[in-house]
């Protein structure tokens, strides 16, 4: 059974406790979709569909329709990668009742990025639609990077390669040479909204490709996205201060013992303590000391994320024409 639904209504199925759906990253919960379109959706058609086993939810199809093209709910800008969400083990069940219900309706094309190698695109819809004898295009298109933490920070150290361990270690003496160093996550509350405001001064100051890419309505965005993951719990902002005085921010999100290092910024006049790399450094050594399993530096081919140990991860668009 096919059950048309919306947006707004996705957090239910989240909360519900007999549902077992893989909501497989912060790009896919309700929370995010619905910041993403309440800012960026104006005009554009949502196509939610739920498919059901009884009273058991099989799979939910979070699509948005432009010129008889479904995509998943997002843009690349802001969401690293994207995929349906499924119950394990029902797949393949959930994508034959998805084409079916594709092909009834006016929707051409499926347009899917990015998309993961263990998304449920690639290890699932791909092979289904090609035995349907369907068209489709797979392309790389990105990278990702992460990493699986061990249980110590001296482990992680001894991970690196000779020549990183050495740096990092230079790095964070130099740091602590200049005075009281003090490294710190906001997760709640009013600080949220005041720590979000040194961010996106540093986001801006860092880099000028950065001022750009933070428009008004991309700072509305991180400001909305702030609140809504604050309010699930999963938000985790990184303050490094020396004496009191902010160095460097990042933005990461707590899903699922996994840490997503989603953006950052740092002080230029700072720039000579590395004050931006070893941020992200202390959010690694702190994600190991509360026991989280990886650490995610996301979409990017950014060198300083092999150079701490991430592993790359390539992202792929997906075509079907149904």
């Amino acid at each position: 059974m096919v059950v048309e639904d919306s947006l707004e209504n996705l957090t239910s199925y989240r909360n519900d406790s007999r549902q077992k759906l893989n909501w497989s990253s912060p790009f896919v919960l309700p929370e995010w979709m619905q910041t993403w379109h309440r800012v960026f959706g104006t005009g554009i058609e949502t196509r939610i569909r739920v498919v059901k086993e009884g009273e058991r939810i099989i799979g939910i199809t979070p699509l948005m329709v432009r010129d008889s093209t479904a995509s998943l709910i997002g843009s690349t800008d802001v969401c690293d990668y994207l995929d349906f969400i499924v119950t394990p083990g029902c797949e393949k069940d959930f994508f034959e009742i998805m084409l079916n219900d594709l092909k009834k309706s006016d929707i051409k094309r499926l347009d899917l990025q990015h998309v993961r190698p263990d998304s449920t695109v690639l290890s699932n819809l791909v092979s289904l639609a090609q035995d349907r004898g369907l068209r489709v295009e797979t392309v790389k298109d990105n990278v990702s990077f992460e990493m699986d933490l061990p249980a110590s920070f001296d482990e992680y150290m001894e991970s690196l390669s000779t020549k990183q361990r050495h740096e990092v270690r230079r790095k964070l003496r130099r740091l602590n040479e200049e005075g009281n160093i003090d490294f710190h996550l906001v997760t709640d509350g009013a600080a949220v909204r005041a720590t979000m405001e040194i961010f996106f001064k540093m986001f801006v100051e860092s880099r000028r490709d950065k001022a750009d890419f933070m428009t008004e309505k991309m700072a509305s965005y991180f400001r909305l996205l702030a609140d809504a993951m604050a309010g699930a719990g999963l938000l985790k902002l990184g303050i490094l201060e020396l004496d009191g005085r902010p160095l460097a921010a990042i933005m990461c999100f707590d899903y699922r013992d996994c840490i997503y290092l989603y953006n950052s910024g740092y002080d230029p006049d700072y720039v000579s303590l590395s004050a931006g790399l070893l941020s992200k450094v202390l959010a690694i050594k702190d994600s190991i000391e509360k026991g989280k399993k990886k650490f995610d530096f996301l979409k990017g081919a950014e060198i300083y994320k092999s150079h701490l140990g991430g592993q790359e991860v390539p992202l792929f668009k997906c075509q079907i024409t149904i």
